[in-house]
């Protein structure tokens, strides 16, 4: 588990690049590098309110993945307002 300050969504990955999806740090934020397909349906499932999963890895890799979830909660803190 990683906590960030933010978090940039970057759907410019080409599928010829062998991964189905990138996760780094980058300075105290998180960038996830997506395909654009991916990007449509994560739009998508902002819009609808709907938890998405992001699976970061090599398309091939029978190796352990990593994985972005956006999960919608029921509880809005408080905290940060304004």
């Amino acid at each position: 588990v990683t906590g960030a300050s933010f978090v940039v969504f970057n759907g410019a990955l080409k599928t010829s690049s062998g991964f189905l999806a990138k996760s780094s740090i980058v300075e105290d934020g998180l960038m996830v590098q997506i395909t654009r397909e991916t990007m449509e349906s994560l739009r998508q499932a902002l819009r609808d309110k709907k938890d998405f999963k992001i699976t970061c890895g090599k398309i091939d890799s029978g190796d352990v993945k990593e994985y972005v979830d956006i999960c919608w909660v029921e509880n809005e803190e408080k905290t940060n307002k304004g």
